[in-house]
């Protein structure tokens, strides 16, 4: 049973993969530009077709940690008039994006079917429901600070909230320590300073916890469409808030997981139910898209960084520096990504 929901991981993984290099390829053959080769994995092939029409091989490789679509004119000079660095600026930007906005959509529209599959029980509100029921004397500390029931909690030390999702998410992070909190009470708007949420320990963390129940609102088409949206954009601003949090210290390398680390995710969320694996399908997504268009060297963003600068500079970088940026990145990509993949085997194994 455990060897099919890893397959069931690989196969979600390599779907997203799939999607992301769909992505460059279709708008690439949209404006005309030569591809060489259409590659899902890396390392040893194991299947390739050539198509005798075009001349493009279509490839699947034996690592299924990524893929690529290498164009004519990527990262080095040629006389093809249809290669990448012939293009307009606008063209080869839309090429670089495409990728990771696939992957945004992708991600988008999972996070919907996630929505709507618990729909009629889970679409929890910032509303506080009820207070849990403890020993005879002890109120929750929630309540003791001043919240009662019917409460609409409205921010979390400035940040907005509108669905419970997003009420625990910032509790999470940002609970550790007290917080301002605005809350909605018969029309009127209170102010909680230095309010006091428990917290907990996880992995090693330190996080915020919530200690009353939600109140949850009816499955409507519009509550469906809103919850995805405030689920999806809350997926984004995490990762960027996780990689503040790795950069300045609060969570260590080893927070961090490769296709190594996330597929075994996968499969222990697999094991939990449909709706949970969806989930991260839709998180993971969404992350892949974000991190792919972070302004680095190698990655999409760090390609359409270099396409903007010659925009505002007026002039094209030479195709042997921007390829041996690319190929520095390249190498320090692949350095951290073995890094990542080493230790995510380690715990695999030593848990």
């Amino acid at each position: 049973m455990n060897f099919l929901y890893v397959l069931l991981a690989v196969f979600a993984f390599g779907v997203m993969i799939f999607l992301h290099e769909c992505g460059h390829f279709l708008t690439a053959r949209l404006f005309g530009v030569t591809v060489k080769e259409f590659s899902i994995g890396m390392g040893p092939r194991l299947l390739s077709y050539t198509s005798k029409k075009t001349g493009i091989v279509y490839k699947i490789c034996a690592l299924p940690i990524g893929g690529y679509v290498s164009m004519e004119g990527e990262d080095e000079e040629s006389s093809d008039p249809n290669s990448l660095g012939k293009k307009p600026a606008w063209q080869r930007l839309i090429i670089m994006a495409a990728g990771g906005v696939v992957n945004l959509l992708f991600g988008f529209l999972v996070m919907l079917l996630c929505v709507s599959l618990v729909a009629g029980t889970a679409l929890t509100t910032p509303t506080v429901g009820s207070f849990p029921a403890l020993e005879e004397g002890r109120v929750a500390p929630s309540y003791e600070a001043g919240l009662r029931e019917g409460d609409r909690i409205v921010s979390v030390d400035g940040r907005r909230v509108r669905i419970g999702a997003e009420l625990d998410y910032e509790i999470m992070r940002r609970g550790i320590a007290p917080v301002t909190l605005v809350v909605e009470r018969g029309g009127e708007r209170l102010v909680f300073e230095n309010f006091s949420f428990p917290t907990f320990e996880e992995s090693g963390e330190t996080l915020g916890g919530r200690d009353f129940y939600l109140a949850t609102e009816k499955g409507s088409v519009g509550a469906v469409l809103r919850h995805t949206l405030c689920r999806s954009t809350m997926t984004v601003r995490m990762v960027w808030e996780s990689i503040f949090d790795l950069l300045t210290g609060r969570f260590g390398i080893e927070a961090v997981s490769g296709p190594v680390g996330v597929a075994g995710a996968m499969v222990e969320t697999a094991k939990t139910g449909v709706e949970n694996f969806l989930y991260l399908v839709a998180v993971i997504s969404l992350n892949l898209g974000v991190v792919n268009l972070f302004p680095l060297p190698a990655l999409d963003g760090g390609r359409i960084l270099l396409l903007l600068v010659s925009a505002v500079i007026r002039r094209p970088i030479p195709e042997k520096i921007e390829g041996a940026i690319h190929l520095v990145g390249l190498i320090l990509l692949f350095g951290l990504m073995i890094f990542i993949t080493g230790k995510d085997i380690v715990q695999l194994f030593i848990g």
